[in-house]
């Protein structure tokens, strides 16, 4: 007896070397294809593969070959798994695969048991299951082996514990197993891993399967070249299933000397190797299907949301879900006031104002748009709700993160609670329909859902809560209105300069970051008051771009008592915004500066603000204003003595335009620096100083102080 057990491993030996010469140095795939593909005939019957799958996973999970836990005879707990599974209407359809896949499994066990070759079994496999699907095929095979698997370790768990389990695990010589554990070990985990890698190649060739037909079909070519491969990956893995069959077989009744050999090893080793490359390949080409369908089923949302957009509403529901509803979220906001997560309904019948920003957005635009959010509170007459939409790309990292959790907590409106919440196609109808870039917006939607302003952060900036409903009609008449004057430059920004208007106090405004200038020009201008016999109070506003460099020059101005300046930053920062958002408004209304003063004048303090030196407005009241640059302010008023007494006869402000005009040359260099802002840069933009049209260059700027 002893005798016949030595023999029967070399006989095996001899088979597996001759079968992998075969296998892997004289087989040619294009010819085993051939093969493959003449056993495929399927008659149509559908094979729901993934709860049987499910069980298959979890009697491979159980059935993990650990010596240890045989020795030790330590189990999982079980479960109601197969249970659950059994009770949700599993029984019937495993019932009807009950004989193919006992036949697999004697297939599996017989053959390998008689020495039959890999090649050999693994056709026998393929023409038992001609009639089946690709996916049912490596499924029903997978079923089987895992009965077979599963009977090898459930005898060898429970033989440590169970007569009935010992005395089987006797006959089947179990016991040499344990005995030789330690030799054993690495075996087995050459097996294990196979068998993770033909469970991983199934479960992609299942996943093809269950791509949505109304996104991809057959015929698509991302598809069609995935399904040219899927034979190639259902033979190797039965292939591989026989294999690992093959060498529980052979280790029952084997001598010492052939369980420490590593030429079956070496077999199990190259399988997984190939199971590993077939599942990239597989998982490659299943994500160029997915990405086939995700723009498929984009393409989808994004024309059911724009023909959302062109129908009439009774309320704003059905926009806002489609906005950010669409993960099932019951609660998709966060209110920034409670912070807790409230309903979509919160927002019904009520204007509401996306704010649809990346991460990159100021503080001080949170800070100032908050303000305006405050006097809903307290003003009457404002319903609108603001809601912050956050465009940014996921996962979130850990700095991202950080930063939108910051900013969620410095908002006190409503806002979506996680970025996971926006569809794709909805950020995609916000760029290409709305025009969002990199710069916040407003989109503005009436209590009905429908979009009356595509951005109206440039009316709020100009004229706040003023400008609600904040639509394009309500922007037209506040325009109507307005007229170039000192009230509609500093707005509320500074209370004091309002109070002064009324006086007739001479008020200049400056601004600049040339300190040298700002001290001489500051002198200049407390002379020619003194001599003049006005009453002169002069505000330093800065420069839109150098926020750090500015903050050290008004700590100079206060401490050498140059003249006033603005306490926040947030100020000189939201004088600059304001004319930014009127040359952005005007244009967008098709106004340019040869037609409309306001913009003009708009464009004229924005060239100042570009230019390196520094520049004034001198006022009295709303309707006189002069205007220059640093050198030409500087130069009148250095020579007022020339133009004293025209000023005593006139007035100071119209005298001072009469110098300025004489002291204008045709020589001159301006430079316009327009913000970065959605909705389009204009192709032609005329210099401020004398009509012509300027040229254009692209700049980049980053700032950091």
């Amino acid at each position: 007896m002893a005798s016949s057990i030595v023999q029967q491993p070399t006989k095996m030996q001899q088979l597996i070397k001759s079968d992998r010469r075969m296998s892997f140095s004289a087989s040619d795939d294009s010819t085993m294809m051939k093969q493959i593909q003449s056993t495929h005939s399927p008659d149509g019957r559908e094979v729901d593969v993934k709860p049987i799958l499910h069980v298959i996973e979890d009697v491979l999970h159980r059935a993990n070959p650990s010596i240890e836990s045989v020795i030790s005879a330590t189990h999982e707990p079980a479960d109601a798994f197969v249970e659950k599974t059994a009770a949700a209407g599993f029984d019937d359809m495993l019932e009807a695969l009950t004989y193919i896949i006992n036949k697999i499994s004697c297939e599996l066990a017989c053959k390998c048991s008689g020495g039959a070759d890999a090649h050999s079994t693994t056709m026998a496999i393929f023409n038992n299951l001609s009639n089946y699907s690709w996916d049912a095929k490596v499924v029903i095979s997978l079923a089987a082996f895992a009965v077979y698997y599963g009977d090898f370790w459930l005898i060898a768990q429970l033989s440590t514990t169970n007569p009935l389990a010992k005395s089987v695990s006797l006959l089947k010589q179990l016991p040499d197993i344990i005995e030789h554990a330690g030799s054993l070990k690495s075996r087995f985990e050459t097996i294990n891993n196979l068998v993770k890698a033909i469970l991983n190649v199934t479960k992609r060739i299942v996943e093809f399967k269950e791509l949505p037909p109304q996104y991809i079909s057959h015929e698509t070519p991302p598809m069609t070249t995935a399904m040219a491969h899927i034979p190639t990956a259902a033979y190797w893995t039965i292939r591989s299933m026989v294999a690992c069959s093959s060498q529980i077989t052979s280790l029952l009744g084997m001598s010492y000397e052939h369980i420490t050999s590593t030429t079956e090893a070496w077999e199990l080793s190259s399988l997984a190797h190939k199971l590993t490359n077939i599942q990239d390949h597989l998982n490659s080409q299943l994500a160029i299907c997915h990405q086939h369908i995700d723009e498929k089923r984009h393409a989808e949302t994004f024309l059911g949301l724009s023909r959302l957009f062109e129908m009439a509403h009774v309320d704003n529901m059905r926009i806002l879900k489609a906005l950010i509803y669409q993960k099932d979220d019951i609660l998709p906001l966060l209110d920034g006031t409670t912070r807790t997560r409230v309903s979509i309904e919160v927002l019904k019948r009520k204007t509401v104002v996306l704010l649809i920003s990346d991460l990159d957005i100021f503080d001080d635009e949170v800070n100032i748009l908050a303000q305006f959010h405050q006097e809903t509170k307290t003003r009457s007459g404002l319903h609108y709700e603001i809601v912050w939409i956050p465009v940014v790309d996921l996962p979130l990292s850990k700095e991202n993160k950080q930063r939108f959790e910051q900013l969620q907590a410095m908002m006190p409106w409503y806002m979506v609670a996680h970025p996971s919440l926006l569809e794709p196609a909805v950020i995609r109808y916000m760029k290409e329909v709305w025009h969002f870039s990199k710069k916040l917006i407003l989109v503005v939607l009436d209590p009905q859902g429908k979009v009356v302003c595509n951005n109206a952060l440039h009316m709020v900036m100009i004229w706040g809560n003023s400008a609600y409903p904040f639509n394009t009609a309500k922007e037209e008449s506040l325009w109507k209105a307005e007229t170039w004057k000192i009230e509609l430059l500093v707005d509320d920004i500074d209370s004091a300069i309002l109070n002064w208007i009324p006086q007739g106090i001479y008020i200049c405004l400056y601004g600049g970051e040339d300190i040298e200038w700002i001290r001489k020009f500051t002198a200049a201008a407390k002379d020619v008051a003194k001599t003049a016999g006005i009453t002169m109070e002069m505000v330093y506003v800065g420069k839109s771009k150098s926020k750090e460099r500015i903050k050290k020059i008004t700590s100079t101005i206060t401490a050498e008592k140059l003249g006033h300046c603005w306490p926040d930053p947030i100020f000189i920062w939201y004088f600059w915004t304001r004319l930014e958002s009127m040359w952005y408004s005007k244009t967008q209304h098709g106004k340019t500066p040869e037609n409309d003063r306001i913009l003009q004048e708009v464009l004229t303090l924005l060239s100042f603000d570009g230019s390196d030196q520094g520049w004034a407005i001198i006022c009295k009241g709303s309707t006189e204003m002069a205007r220059a640059n640093g050198d030409t302010i500087l130069t009148s008023f250095k020579e007022f003595d020339l133009w004293a007494e025209e000023a005593r006869q006139k007035g100071f402000v119209p005298a001072l335009n009469e110098k300025l005009h004489l002291l204008h040359t045709p020589q001159h260099c301006n430079r316009l620096i327009l913000p970065g802002i959605s909705g389009g840069i204009p192709e032609k933009v005329v210099c401020a100083e004398c009509g012509r049209p300027m040229e254009k260059y692209f700049m980049y700027r980053c700032c950091t102080d």
